[in-house]
């Protein structure tokens, strides 16, 4: 095919496109809420969605029973994650789909957001939803904690955990043996410190450990943290000399943006922004947003809201996810939304972790690769995100680093040039560490030996 010019066209066009915010009154249960209740934070809270029985009163009609029996049987045989989505994220399902009830079905059926934010049992893998080698813990954090909610996985580089819950729950999430509600299948860990005592040895770890520069401050979403514990701890971590990054990680960004447009908070972090740039500390907020659908005038308020306030970046880590963004026009279209229009670095995207119940969201090793080649060129180079793979007992590595690939099996080998916490040998730097392809993603052989090896989960 050709353009309007005569030249072949691109693999991928670039049109500049208007964010737009869903109309959440076309939800019956919504039918009556303003513009200044859908700006309250505390309104968006007090009506999340949390079971069944509130999406019903939300979408009135608009479902069919196979629905939300699909829906009641993944929570009861397959949910990892407890239900939550506030109104901001569940505007963003089905947005165009009108009012007819089949139609509306359909069009939730086959949404990208509704697929990692409320999966349902007919999503999963029928043979294998969960891997082999699948785990609660996929990286091993906890193993990693020097203390309570600290894990010091890399050798300048920790991951405070400051609480468990968040706004919103992802159905893929990495932490899903911490974070969030227990489910039918999964008896959710628990922090057991207070969170001041918890934060107090976070911050004595840092001092006595001047190698750690950067902390991730997270969860959780340190958006569920009061604002005025997390000012105090992240002005007790400016404090901390050899801290020279601090990042606020918070997918509320795009799921409660209301909470980061409110006057305490902005003015909260216009505060804690100065201090940084007073004592030469690199601040900044990474947000988690998959489809284009997310990013909507309230999100680029509320990203360019942090800007403005003094943060330095804001930033987008996303999950690449099979039936969500797996494809190149997917990925390219979230970025240009993202970095053009709501003003947020296109960062990385993590392969799915090796979760449980996850492989219906998994991609293969080779498909993350063809897909880093296939964004190349388009956006500019400083905002092409890195695909990455996140390999247990390693870290992130990027998806064209891997040492060996046995693509009919699916395994692929990976090494690394540090030790975590936990490795005291020589050996670990010589160590290949193997990562897994989803078993439906291989050949018939490798697919028939993981069957004559492995009973199916």
């Amino acid at each position: 095919m050709t353009n309007h010019t005569g030249t072949p066209r691109q693999p991928y066009e670039y049109t500049r496109r208007e964010l737009v915010e869903p109309d959440w009154q076309r939800f019956p249960g919504w039918r009556g809420a303003t513009a200044a209740q859908w700006r309250d934070p505390q309104w968006q809270r007090v009506n999340c969605v949390k079971s069944v029985k509130q999406l019903r009163a939300v979408m009135g009609d608009l479902l069919t029973d196979r629905f939300y029996e699909d829906l009641v049987a993944d929570q009861t045989r397959f949910a990892t994650m407890s239900m939550l989505l506030p109104p901001q994220m569940l505007n963003t399902i089905a947005g165009d789909a009108g009012t007819d009830p089949v139609k509306v079905t359909a069009a939730f059926y086959s949404d990208p957001v509704r697929r990692y934010m409320l999966p349902v049992a007919s999503d999963r893998d029928p043979q294998w939803p969960s891997h082999p080698y699948a785990e609660r813990d996929s990286l091993h954090e906890a193993e990693m904690w020097v203390v309570e909610g600290l894990t010091h996985r890399y050798p300048t580089k920790v991951l405070a955990e400051l609480v468990s819950t968040c706004p919103q729950y992802c159905g893929h999430c990495t932490r899903m043996d911490l974070v969030g509600n227990s489910t039918p299948l999964v008896q959710k860990h628990k922090l057991n410190l207070k969170p001041v005592d918890r934060q107090d040895r976070i911050i004595g770890y840092l001092k006595e450990t001047p190698g750690v520069r950067d902390v991730v401050v997270s969860g959780g979403d340190v958006a569920n943290v009061p604002w005025p514990q997390l000012e105090s701890f992240l002005m007790r971590l400016l404090d901390v000399d050899s801290v020279r990054d601090i990042r606020l990680a918070t997918k509320a960004l795009a799921g409660l943006p209301q909470h980061w447009l409110q006057p305490q908070v902005l003015e909260g972090v216009e505060r804690v922004a100065r201090v940084a740039a007073r004592r030469g500390v690199n601040l900044a907020v990474h947000t988690h947003v998959n489809h284009v659908q997310s990013v909507t005038p309230l999100v680029a308020e509320a990203a360019r809201a942090m800007l403005d306030a003094g943060v330095r970046d804001v930033r987008n880590q996303g999950v690449l996810m099979n039936g969500v963004n797996s494809t190149a026009d997917d990925l390219l279209d979230l970025c240009f939304a993202l970095q053009g229009e709501a003003g947020i670095l296109p960062y990385y995207f993590y392969m799915c972790d090796m979760i449980p119940n996850a492989e219906h969201w998994r991609v293969s090793l080779a498909r993350a690769q063809e897909l880093q080649h296939d964004i190349m060129g388009y956006l500019p180079g400083y905002a092409t995100p890195r695909i990455v793979c996140d390999v247990p007992y390693v870290g992130k590595r990027w998806v064209h680093q891997v040492s060996e690939y046995d693509r009919e099996r699916g395994m692929s080998y990976w090494t690394k040039n540090y030790r975590t916490t936990i490795e005291g040998d020589e050996e670990a730097l010589e160590r290949k560490f193997c990562y897994y392809d989803p078993i439906d993603t291989l050949p018939e052989s490798g697919q028939r030996w993981w069957r004559e090896n492995h009973a199916p989960a």
